[in-house]
């Protein structure tokens, strides 16, 4: 039964103590997938995601001829337990220049990125596209840095669709900046080593060099001989449960607490440092505090108790949507005082209303407008499907009773009913 088009969430009208769990890491799991494939013999990967931009991988491999078995994981009903069987290096064959071997990435930046270094490697001709969005969003960096090993790119205007010409591996130097996005960086590090590339990572940001850093850590880190390897949970999603925690009210006589089980300390995610941030500090920065959790921060500033101003959100801008923008305007339509200067938002704390959340099909935008209807009475999420990008049983987390959610009601916001839990899995 899938989620309505519009529902609402109904404020919590006590505290809670749960410990909730969060599907694997988007991003490491999309890594493991095609450091898996590049491995000799199999490789298992564990708690790895099962959500719309690990399908993509997942499929896009198995056109290109891996072999690919994906299981039911015990941790969690949207986690999977992932078999690869590695090719050494080996890439299936391509289609011609008339009939290129076509892959869809949906609107997955990783599995856009990652793919199209990956089927360098291989031989024929591959067509990489996507959803209207993945069309808009950057590539050029990649494909000039792809160009400079020597592999051939078709592509009108820089960006999807392309047509790879795969030339098999060739040794040789390329580089790459980190201005537009680390996955550039990390698609070509992934496959570095079967394509005998040495690639230079040009630019110090600090925003985006904690992608590269995880990519690397996970390179080292990863059975290149086949084995087992295990996907920590996401931390961006995690972030959700946190913020949970930081906006319910505390007795000191009887503490209640929201946590997030397995928190994860490898230091590989940088939304790991979310509960640091909280309560939330005057100033926040996309660069050098947080990565995609920053949205939730943003969503639940309004409720803090003072102004804070959110720096460095130039990368919100070529995202799933324009993200700043969409904020600005979606916080606006609850009656939040936000102020957009350049790519800063400035929000001031004051009272806030119901009111309807474009999503923008933007699975972050709709999680963390959910959580801030745990304060505010009458906000609605439209689109509220969108979160099958990456936490497709989101919703059915928040409604769980505790300890394992945080029992939330959930209104079809037509019909004005309880949702039920076999309702509230986005499909």
């Amino acid at each position: 039964m899938p989620l309505p088009e519009l529902i609402e969430v109904v404020p919590l009208a006590s505290p809670v103590d749960a410990t909730v769990t969060v599907p694997g890491s988007k991003s490491i799991t999309n890594r493991a997938l095609v450091l898996a494939a590049l491995a000799q013999g199999e490789t298992l990967l564990e708690g790895a995601l099962w959500s719309d931009d690990t399908r993509v991988m997942v499929d896009a491999l198995r056109v290109l001829g891996f072999r690919v078995d994906v299981a039911p994981a015990p941790d969690d009903a949207c986690n999977r337990t992932i078999a690869v069987q590695g090719r050494r290096g080996e890439v299936g064959q391509g289609g011609t220049l008339e009939q290129p071997l076509e892959l869809f990435v949906g609107n997955a930046g990783t599995a856009a990125r990652f793919l199209t270094a990956l089927v360098c490697l291989g031989r024929g001709v591959y067509r990489i596209h996507g959803a209207e969005r993945m069309h808009q969003r950057p590539q050029e960096a990649l494909f000039d840095a792809l160009r400079e090993l020597g592999y051939c790119i078709d592509s009108v205007n820089s960006r999807l669709p392309a047509d790879i010409h795969g030339g098999g591996p060739r040794q040789g130097q390329c580089c790459v900046s980190l201005r537009d996005s680390s996955q550039f960086a990390s698609a070509l590090l992934l496959c570095a080593r079967a394509g005998g590339w040495h690639v230079n990572v040009l630019g110090a940001n600090p925003e985006e060099s904690a992608y590269v850093r995880m990519t690397h850590e996970l390179i080292r880190a990863f059975p290149g001989d086949g084995g087992t390897f295990h996907v920590e949970p996401d931390a961006s999603s995690g972030s959700y449960f946190w913020a949970a925690q930081a906006l319910q009210p505390q007795d000191p006589h009887a503490p209640h607490h929201i946590a997030v089980a397995h928190w994860p300390r490898s230091g590989w995610q940088i939304d790991a440092r979310f509960p640091e941030c909280l309560p939330l500090p005057h100033t926040l920065s996309r660069q050098t505090d947080l990565g995609d959790s920053i949205i939730t921060a943003i969503a639940i500033a309004p409720l803090a108790t003072h102004p804070v101003r959110f720096t460095d959100l130039s990368r919100l801008r070529v995202q799933e949507c324009e993200r700043v923008a969409v904020l600005r305007t979606e916080l606006a339509r609850c009656g939040a005082q936000v102020r957009e200067t350049g790519d800063t938002l400035d929000i001031r704390p004051g009272p806030l209303h119901g009111a309807t959340i474009q999503t923008y099909d933007d699975h972050r935008i709709a999680m963390s407008f959910a959580i801030l209807g745990l304060k505010v009475p009458g906000l609605k999420i439209h689109n509220p499907a969108c979160v099958k990008k990456t936490f497709p049983n989101f919703f059915q987390k928040l409604a769980a009773p505790p300890p394992d959610g945080l029992g939330v009601t959930i209104l079809d916001a037509v019909a004005g009913t309880p949702l039920a839990a076999s309702a509230l899995v986005a499909e």
